[in-house]
C-alpha cells in the first residue's frame, strides 16, 4: 500500500460549535474506497508545556483539578497559545511565570505532539526550562493550582509506573530526564 491508498479527501464541512477554547465541526471525507464517512473534528489554536529544572535536579510541577476526568492531576506547566499566529516560545515564557513563577534564563526546545490526533488539531510544543529564578506567580481568575516540587528522576519514575499519565506531562518527563541524567 502507498499513502494515497490511506489518505481521507475532503468532501464538505459544517460548524457544529464555536467556543472560547475550541471550535467543533463535522467533517465529511471520502475514503479510499470511494465511500463517505463522518469525522468530528475539534479544533484548537495549540499549547506550550514547560519542563522547568533547577540545577539542583528539581523540577517544578502544578498540581490543579482537572474537569474532564474529575480529580487532581500532577503536571508540568502548560497553557494554550492566546492566539494561533502566538510564538509557541513566548507562551512558554508566559506560562511558566503564571502557574509557578519561575523564569528561564534558557528555554530549550523539546518537540511538538500531538496528543489527540483521531479528533483534535491540538499541538503541543513542548520546552525545557533552565537557569530558573523564582518571581510572583501569576495564575489566571480561574486558575487554581498547586506548585511542587521533586527530583526529576523521581517524576520519570512516577511516569514509568502510570502515576503521571497526563501525555504531555510524560513525554516531557521523560524527554528532559534522558536529556539531563
Amino acid at each position: 500500500m502507498n499513502d494515497r491508498d490511506l489518505t481521507e479527501v475532503f468532501v464538505r464541512e459544517r460548524r457544529k460549535y464555536e467556543g472560547t477554547l475550541v471550535d467543533v465541526s463535522e467533517r465529511i471525507v471520502r475514503l479510499p474506497n470511494g465511500k463517505e464517512a463522518l469525522r468530528e473534528l475539534v479544533y484548537h489554536k495549540g499549547a506550550a508545556a514547560i519542563v522547568p529544572v533547577d540545577s539542583q535536579g528539581m523540577v517544578t510541577l502544578v498540581r490543579q483539578y482537572r474537569t474532564a476526568f474529575d480529580r487532581l492531576m500532577l503536571e508540568i506547566p502548560a497553557g494554550k497559545l492566546d492566539s494561533a499566529a502566538e510564538d509557541p516560545l513566548d507562551c512558554a515564557h508566559r506560562e511558566l511565570l503564571e502557574e509557578t513563577g519561575l523564569k528561564a534564563g534558557h528555554m530549550e526546545f523539546l518537540t511538538r505532539m500531538e496528543p489527540s490526533p483521531g479528533y483534535c488539531t491540538e499541538v503541543v510544543s513542548l520546552y525545557l526550562a533552565t537557569e530558573l529564578s523564582q518571581h510572583s506567580p501569576d495564575p489566571d481568575d480561574d486558575e487554581f493550582l498547586c506548585v511542587e516540587r521533586m527530583p526529576l528522576a523521581e517524576a520519570a519514575e512516577r511516569v514509568m509506573r502510570g502515576e503521571l499519565n497526563d501525555a504531555k506531562t510524560a513525554i516531557g518527563l521523560l524527554m528532559a530526564y534522558r536529556k539531563l541524567c
